[in-house]
C-alpha cells in the first residue's frame, strides 16, 4: 500500500462498492477512493481511506464506483442523422442515404452541433472516453477541451472529396498539423482513420503506414465489416481485406479493427500475431444485419476486444452500457455457451479493454494507484437492481444508463446527480431539434 499522501487529498469517495476491473473479477465493498491532483491516490478500506484529510468526503451509499466507460468506436456528430434512414442494409444505408445526407448538410456547424449532442448524451451514460471518426475533427477537438471529457480524434481519410478535406492527401496534412496542435494535450489524442479497405487505396495506405511509424499514432479503420465486403474483396483481388492490410504492413498493436463480423482461422491467426485489438459494435451490427463478431472466439485466442457504440445513425443510442449487455448475451448465443463472455470480462471489454485498444491504458481503464481518476458512480438502489447477490452482474444484466449518478474525468466533476455541469442540455436539445426541422423540411 502506497504512502498517504503528504498533502491533505482533494476528494474522498465512500461507496458500497468499488469495482478496480484490474485485478480481473474483484469486487470491493465498503472501500474508499481518494483523488489528488486529477489522479488516483488512495484505494483502501473504508476506516483506512478515512484517515486520510481530505478537502470533500463525499458519501455514496449504494453506489458502485467503476472505471470510466470507453466507447471506442463512434461517428459523434452523426447524431443528427439519427432516424434518418433506418432499416437498411449497410450498402443501401450508406450510399443512397447517409452518403448523400452528408454531401448535403455537413459542414463545420453541422460536425460542431452533432458532436456536442453526442458528447452530452455520452457524459450521461458514463462514458468518459470515446474516439470519434468524423469530418473537420479540429472541431471535435475544441469541444473536447471544453466539455472535460477525453476523446481519440481519428482523422477519416478516403479516397474521394469529404468535408474538410479535397482529398486524402489534404485529409492527411491537416491530420498532422492537428496532432502537432494537440499532442501535449491531457485528454485528446489523435490516430488515423482509412474509412474501409474497400474506400482507400493501397499508395494511401502506404502514406498513412509512414506517419503512423512516425508519430507513434493509432490506425482505425472498418474492417471485414460484412460478408459482401470479404467477397467482393476476394473476387477482385483474390485476397481478404485484413490479409491485404497486413501486406501493406498496417497490422500491429496500434490497429483498431472495427466491427470484425467476418473472421476465419487465417484472420485469427493475423489478429494475434500482430496483436491488433477488434472493437466490436453489436447493436449497430445487429441493426444492419451486418454479421456477428466472435467475441468469445477472439478472446480465448487472445485477442483484445473493446466495445464502441458506431453512429447514433445506425444504432441509434450513445448507450455503452446497454451496448455491453447487448455483446455479453450475443456472445452467448454466437458461441453457443452461457459461460461466454460473463459479466466481469464484459465491463473490462468496456473500460480497460478499450483503453488499451486507444493506447490509453497506463492512463484510464482500471481504478489504480496512479491512474486517471475518470471514474463512474452508478446508483443500485433501485427496484430493479434488487437483491444484490454481484454488483457487476447487477450492473451488466439489470442496469440501464439512467442508473448513471456522478462522472469525474481527470479527478473533475462533470456529471452530479444525473445533470450536466458544463454543458447546457436544454440548449443542445433545442439545437437538435432546429437541424431535425431542417434536415426533414419541416
Amino acid at each position: 500500500m502506497p504512502r498517504p499522501p503528504a498533502e491533505p487529498i482533494d476528494l474522498l469517495l465512500l461507496p458500497t462498492w468499488l469495482v478496480p476491473v484490474e485485478p480481473a473479477g474483484v469486487v470491493l465493498h465498503d472501500h474508499g477512493i481518494g483523488i489528488r491532483d486529477g489522479r488516483i491516490v488512495v484505494i483502501a478500506p473504508r476506516a483506512e481511506a478515512m484517515r486520510h484529510p481530505a478537502r470533500e468526503v463525499r458519501e455514496l451509499p449504494d453506489m458502485l464506483i467503476t472505471p470510466g466507460l470507453v466507447n471506442a468506436h463512434g461517428h459523434a456528430a452523426m447524431t443528427l442523422f439519427r432516424g434518418l434512414a433506418d432499416d437498411l442494409p449497410l450498402m443501401s444505408w450508406l450510399q443512397d442515404h447517409i452518403w448523400p445526407a452528408e454531401a448535403k448538410w455537413v459542414d463545420e456547424r453541422f460536425v460542431r452541433d452533432g458532436a456536442e449532442l453526442a458528447i452530452a448524451e455520452q457524459l450521461k451514460s458514463g462514458i468518459t472516453c470515446f474516439s470519434d471518426m468524423y469530418f473537420y475533427p479540429d472541431v471535435v477537438s475544441e469541444l473536447v477541451h471544453n466539455s472535460g471529457i477525453r476523446c481519440q480524434i481519428t482523422i477519416p481519410v478516403l479516397d474521394f472529396p469529404i468535408p474538410g478535406a479535397r482529398d486524402a492527401d489534404e485529409a492527411l496534412r491537416k491530420g498532422v498539423a492537428l496532432y502537432d496542435d494537440i499532442k501535449h494535450h491531457p485528454r485528446l489524442s489523435v490516430s488515423f482513420g482509412p474509412h474501409a479497405p474497400y474506400t482507400v487505396g493501397d499508395d494511401k495506405l502506404e502514406n498513412i503506414r509512414v506517419l503512423v511509424a512516425e508519430m507513434d499514432v493509432g490506425i482505425h479503420m472498418h474492417v471485414h465489416e460484412t460478408a459482401q465486403e470479404v467477397r467482393e474483396a476476394v473476387e477482385r483481388s483474390g485476397e481478404r481485406p485484413l490479409a491485404r492490410l497486413a501486406r501493406l504492413q498496417l497490422l500491429g498493436p496500434r490497429f483498431q479493427a472495427v466491427h470484425m463480423t467476418q473472421v476465419n482461422e487465417e484472420d485469427l491467426a493475423l489478429l494475434v500475431e500482430h496483436n491488433c485489438s477488434v472493437i466490436h459494435c453489436p447493436e449497430s451490427n445487429l441493426k444492419l444485419a451486418s454479421g456477428f463478431c466472435p467475441v468469445e472466439r477472439l478472446w480465448e485466442a487472445g485477442v483484445n476486444v473493446a466495445i464502441g457504440t458506431d453512429g447514433a445513425a445506425s444504432n441509434n443510442d450513445l448507450d455503452l452500457l446497454g451496448e455491453t449487455r447487448t455483446a455479453a448475451l450475443l456472445a452467448k448465443a454466437v458461441a453457443g455457451s452461457a459461460t461466454a463472455l460473463d459479466a466481469h470480462r464484459a465491463l473490462r471489454m468496456a473500460t480497460l479493454n478499450g483503453a488499451r485498444a486507444l493506447g490509453l491504458d497506463e492512463q484510464i481503464g482500471s481504478l489504480a494507484f496512479g491512474k486517471s481518476a475518470d471514474l463512474i458512480a452508478f446508483d443500485l438502489s433501485g427496484l430493479a437492481q434488487q437483491p444484490i447477490y454481484d454488483p457487476v452482474s447487477q450492473l451488466i444484466y439489470a442496469t440501464g444508463r439512467d442508473a448513471v449518478r456522478h462522472l469525474w474525468v481527470g479527478g473533475k466533476q462533470l456529471l452530479e446527480n444525473g445533470q450536466l455541469l458544463r454543458m447546457d442540455e436544454d440548449q443542445i436539445i433545442a439545437t437538435a431539434r432546429d437541424w431535425g426541422r431542417r434536415i426533414s423540411g419541416r
